[in-house]
């Protein structure tokens, strides 16, 4: 078992979380109930994974939960370019959150063939 605090990839997908629910207040009211809660969902589903995966007591349960992680982020991404597209975020933002986004998704894939490798 894991401490998911002590976990850099957990910080960094937290700190997306946070920043995903401050730039999504701003959406159209309409979308409370689509596109703003599926996006806080998908980003929150992210370090809870990790979380979840870290209270888990082998390496191969670990990865798997690492591997819903990484969906998330994907869908997420998705989610951010659906958000792009209809004009509810900048083109700035768009950029900050997409960086965010790939750099959480490098560092999962990348601790996903370490844990795997361990196993």
């Amino acid at each position: 078992m894991k401490n998911f605090r002590n976990l850099k990839i957990w910080e960094k997908s937290h700190s997306l979380t946070l920043d995903i629910y401050k730039y999504t207040s701003t959406y159209p009211k309409e979308e409370l109930y689509g596109l703003t809660s599926q996006m806080r969902r998908s980003s929150a589903s992210i370090p809870s994974n990790i979380a979840e995966g870290c209270g888990r007591n082998s390496q191969p349960q670990f990865a798997r939960f690492l591997n819903i992680a990484f969906g998330s982020a994907s869908e997420l991404e998705y989610q951010l370019i659906l958000s792009k597209d209809l004009e509810f975020i900048d083109k700035r933002v768009f950029k900050i959150l997409l960086e965010k986004i790939t750099e959480i998704k490098r560092m999962l894939a990348s601790l996903v063939k370490k844990v795997q490798a361990d196993s």
